[in-house]
């Protein structure tokens, strides 16, 4: 059974589009949402009737164009157009969950009640969210500035009655899905298509799935790395509070405090090490997980200010008589944000390698490569190469997509984002990452078995004993691949 839930009503935050996801919810437009679009576009209509002022993609042409009246009569026409021409992507598709987080954002930001656009496009938005009607949309295309242009378009063809779209698990004409639904196509009047069009819905509803995804991998980061500090009989020092009160940033104390938390009640933790200092992978761990801690909280803090804010073009003001134009359109600070957030996710996967390879080193009275039988067996000997591969894959993904730009539209848009492509390599990032800790949490595992009958913490033994209903010990070398993707589902569901 579904639940209800009002867009428009409040601010969205980023647990509440997590909770939206998780579960079957059906998107109204609030009424409160409403009065604010109705109002909007009731004052749009009156001022088209009632001037032949020339407003930017209203009743003029798009980009350099934009000096080029256009009539009247021809103002339906040139929305359509407006989408037909722009739908220019190619490549890969786009997942569907993101373009069903593109539909929800879209319509959030038409409800802001700024864009002009009728409830009926706003509705329409929800219906296809409802209706799991997702539109076909090609990840390339977009400069991340004039809004994901591309990606947009191709969301707003469904609209119309045009392009594809996902439906029952086949692709169809947008046309046949809508039929089947009983729902006639839209016909977009004055500024609707550029409300849809112009905005950074393609590059925010990335950036909240990676974010979503990289939430859950950073906590995972930590319980991972606890239980190979066990493994490699590290020592408990590094985590203490008062090393972390003296430096005072929040993500290393959240660090230090999750690791105690996992390490408590650990025999294998809590005696006595013969070592003065471990590597820099497990004693500096409070300090490069917090490090990319903190990056999260940043990022996080940029996306929910821009999934609350109105990002077409021109922005319409009732209250003070204004149309606008101007560039809230423009990705910048997402664009930064996420190539930020690469760095940060490449972070937890490049220290969380080390300390497999630490672990295969036969160091500390483990065995070579954790091999129950050495020379014989490989052991795990090459899980670590992969982890290295995907490491070194995210180091060259985190070359910045925001310090580039290209000229297009003659020169009228002559400096752009790039904020969709650092996006679509953020969400890659986290993704080689979930299979980057699942190494090594296969890893340290196998190594924790040969500490037995040494025990660690309840809470790892817990999580031992879960994880080895799913990947059972490595007594002898068999397909690890499968491994590798048991233990990336099982992270999944823990």
């Amino acid at each position: 059974m579904s639940i209800t839930f009002h867009i428009g009503s409040a601010p969205l935050s980023l647990p509440q589009l997590k909770q939206l996801l998780a579960g079957p919810h059906h998107l109204v437009l609030a009424e409160e949402a409403k009065h604010r679009v109705q109002r909007c576009r009731q004052y749009l209509e009156g001022k088209l009737q009632d001037t032949d002022d020339l407003y930017y993609g209203i009743n003029t042409g798009f980009g350099s164009l934009c000096d080029v009246a256009i009539d009247k009569t021809q103002i339906e026409q040139l929305q359509e157009n407006l989408v037909l021409s722009h739908a220019c992507g190619t490549g890969a598709l786009v997942p569907q969950p993101i373009v069903k987080l593109m539909l929800l954002l879209k319509a959030h930001a038409l409800g802001l009640g700024h864009s002009g656009a009728r409830v009926a496009v706003v509705e329409r938005l929800l219906e296809l969210y409802n209706l799991d009607i997702i539109p076909v949309i090609y990840e390339q295309g977009s400069l991340g500035a004039s809004g994901d242009l591309a990606p947009l378009a191709h969301m707003s063809l469904t609209l119309i009655g045009k392009g594809e779209v996902h439906y029952k698990g086949e692709i169809v004409p947008s046309a046949e899905a809508l039929d089947a639904e009983g729902l006639d196509p839209l016909t977009l009047k004055a500024k609707e298509g550029l409300a849809l069009l112009n905005g950074t819905q393609f590059m925010t509803a990335y950036g909240v799935h990676t974010l979503l995804l990289a939430h859950r991998l950073a906590e995972q980061a930590d319980m991972i790395a606890a239980v190979a500090l066990d493994a490699f009989d590290a020592k408990t020092e590094p985590f203490s509070p008062l090393i972390h009160q003296v430096r005072q940033f929040s993500g290393q104390a959240h660090v230090a405090q999750n690791i105690r938390k996992w390490r408590k009640g650990s025999a294998i933790a809590e005696a006595n090490k013969p070592y003065v200092q471990d590597p820099y992978s497990f004693r500096c761990i409070p300090q490069v997980h917090g490090a990319s801690w903190d990056v999260l909280q940043h990022v996080t803090q940029v996306f929910e200010i821009e999934i609350n804010s109105v990002t077409d073009n021109p922005l319409i003001f009732p209250e003070e008589d204004e149309i606008l134009s101007g560039g809230n359109f423009h990705g910048q600070p997402l664009a930064l944000a996420l190539d930020y957030l690469k760095l940060g996710i490449a972070e937890y996967g490049s220290i969380s390698e080390r300390r497999t390879y630490q672990l295969i080193c036969g160091l500390r009275g483990l065995p070579r490569y954790l091999a129950a039988s050495e020379g014989l067996n490989s052991g795990l000997m090459i899980p670590q190469y992969t982890a290295a591969s995907l490491v070194s894959r995210n180091k060259q993904l985190c070359s910045p997509a925001s310090v580039d730009s290209i000229t297009s539209s003659a020169g009228q848009e002559d400096h752009v984002s790039m904020g969709a492509n650092a996006a679509m390599q953020a969400l890659q990032v986290a993704e080689n990452l979930e299979r980057i800790l699942a190494i090594e949490l296969l890893t340290a595992m196998q190594a924790l078995d040969f500490r037995k009958p040494k025990t660690s913490s309840p809470r790892i033994e817990k999580l031992r004993t879960q994880y080895r209903a799913v990947v059972t010990f490595n007594a002898h070398d068999r397909e690890l691949y499968k491994d590798m993707e048991a233990t990336a589902g099982f992270l999944r569901g823990v």
